[in-house]
Formats: C-alpha cells, sequence, structure tokens
C-alpha cells in the first residue's frame, strides 16, 4: 500500500444479488485532503465506503485502513464515521450521547470541546429522541468527531441541515483539514463538494469514471455558459451551429455553447447593443451531470 494512502481499494467488487454494487473498483484515500465521492443513487458510493469500514466484505479484491484490514481494531481508532442513518438510544442526553462514543477512543476531546466545536451546547442536556432531525444530524456530526480521528467518513452528512448549521458544518471540516486530518466526503449537493473539496471522484455503476482536482473535473467539459443582455430572439440563437442550448432568465439571455469565442464574435456582430457579457466555465454540477449521462449511453 502507498504510504502516503490512509485507505484504499484494490480491484474491489461487491454483488447484492444480481445487483452489481463495485465493479473492480480502485480507490484511494490520500493523507491531507478532503476526498469528494460523487455520484448518482445507486452508484455504490455507500457500498464503497461501507468495505473502507469494515462493515461488509468484498466478494473480490481487498480494503485497506493505514495499511491494515478495515476489521483491526488498531485502525478503527483512527476513524470517525457518520453514515446515512444512526440508531442511536433516545433516552440518553446529546452531552451522555458524546461521553460514550469518545470513551472508545484512546485520547478524545473533551464533551465541552465537542459540544463547543458542533455548536450544541444549548442542547446538551436534551434527549437525543426529543430532536429534530437536523439537530440528530448535528449530534451525529459530533459523535464522529469527539475521538479526533485522524481519519473522517461523511456519508452525505449535510442531508437535513438548514443553511447556517450546513456552513457551521462546512467551516469546521476546513478547519480539520487545515490541521491534517483527512476526511471522505460523499454528498448530493455538488455546491458542497465544490467549496470544500481538494479532490473529487465520480462513480458510476461501481466504477470510477473521472477523479481529479474540482478544475481537473471542470476542464473535462469543453461547455461554457454565456450570460449577456441581447434583443436577439432565443428561436434565432439557437440555430446557431456552436449554440447547444439558449433560454432566458431573470438575469437575460443564457448560452451553453462549446466554441464560445466564435458565439461571442457572432453576438457582437449581430446585436450592436449587446450588454452585461459575461463567460462562465462549467461548474461541478455541469460537470457531474455531462460524465454520469454519458457514462449511462
Amino acid at each position: 500500500m502507498n504510504h502516503e494512502c490512509l485507505a484504499e481499494l484494490v480491484g474491489v467488487s461487491k454483488r447484492f444479488g444480481k445487483i452489481v454494487a463495485l465493479d473492480g473498483l480502485d480507490l484511494q484515500i490520500r493523507a491531507g485532503e478532503l476526498f469528494a465521492l460523487l455520484g448518482q443513487n445507486a452508484a455504490g458510493k455507500t457500498t464503497a465506503i461501507s468495505l473502507l469500514l469494515g462493515l461488509q466484505p468484498p466478494d473480490a479484491g481487498t480494503a485497506f485502513l493505514f495499511g491494515l484490514s478495515p476489521l483491526e481494531i488498531e485502525a478503527r481508532r483512527n476513524i470517525g464515521v457518520m453514515m446515512q442513518e444512526a440508531a442511536l438510544v433516545p433516552e440518553l442526553s446529546v452531552r451522555e450521547q458524546i461521553e460514550l462514543v469518545a470513551s472508545y477512543y484512546p485520547e478524545p476531546m473533551t464533551p465541552a470541546t465537542t459540544l463547543q466545536l458542533t455548536h450544541l451546547e444549548s442542547l446538551a442536556d436534551r434527549p437525543y429522541g426529543k430532536l429534530s432531525g437536523g439537530q440528530k444530524r448535528q449530534v451525529q456530526f459530533a459523535l464522529a468527531i469527539c475521538g479526533r480521528p485522524k481519519l473522517l467518513f461523511l456519508d452525505e452528512p449535510t442531508v437535513g441541515l438548514d443553511i447556517q448549521s450546513r456552513e457551521l458544518m462546512w467551516s469546521t471540516l476546513r478547519r480539520f483539514v487545515s490541521e491534517g486530518v483527512s476526511i471522505v466526503l460523499t454528498t448530493h449537493y455538488l455546491e458542497e463538494a465544490e467549496a470544500l473539496a481538494d479532490r473529487v471522484a465520480v462513480l458510476a455503476k461501481g466504477r470510477v469514471i473521472a477523479s481529479g482536482s474540482v478544475n481537473e473535473m471542470r476542464a473535462l467539459v469543453v461547455k461554457k455558459q454565456i450570460s449577456c443582455s441581447s434583443s436577439l430572439s432565443v428561436e434565432q440563437i439557437r440555430t446557431w451551429k456552436e449554440v447547444q442550448s439558449a433560454h432566458r432568465d431573470h438575469k437575460g439571455l443564457q448560452i451553453t455553447a462549446g466554441n464560445v469565442e466564435a458565439v461571442v464574435r457572432r453576438l457582437l456582430d449581430e446585436d450592436e447593443d449587446l450588454q452585461d457579457l459575461e463567460i462562465h466555465r462549467a461548474g461541478l454540477a455541469q460537470t457531474f451531470t455531462e460524465l454520469t449521462q454519458e457514462s449511462m449511453q
């Protein structure tokens, strides 16, 4: 195993009956990075994490966690985990939940530090079962970080959180990465991966179809977005050879094109009153959509 890797899947396959969840998957989680694992539903994201955590065995291939089997307690002491669903004792208070989980680790944060870091002080004495869905997700995050993990697995962590709670969690994750913690993040919110990730991998049908930095992923899509104010008709612009799509919204005329330079020249030629011209490169959301659509064809 590469010494820079904290966790790795090598040639891993996993089936559930006739369904192929993972198909010869190779995946590496490097030290000091936030790694975002993206994919549509049933792409294999949660299965990949389950194998890295030792929750399920691979049918073929090997999973490593800190160079060891994920089943080794030595390896598991260095991780924190927040899965999509968690079954916690509803009668225990938030503080008691943190105290319990922290007791499993050799050098955990104090409950007071964990509560402060996750902004849960006001809920410390509330029974877990009396919390809202978003509050429960915040507690689950607190349990994932209370043991000072070197590697943090977060499976759809911000689902159910309001915007403020989401931004607070983002801030905490950035702080952890700056302190050397590695994070594996699966998310449906592509802006979340775009804002946080050092490296991204897109899964489809149990395979990695693209990986790299956010900028490298954007570069895979040649289309760009043109925004402007123009008197030209949308119907007319849609007939231009280089234009993939065109529509109007509250910001003005929006054009998606491959050869943007040619489209911009034509816009300027045909509308001398053209204003507010802007060109935007593809975002991660557009890249993800195009990559996954291509993999399904």
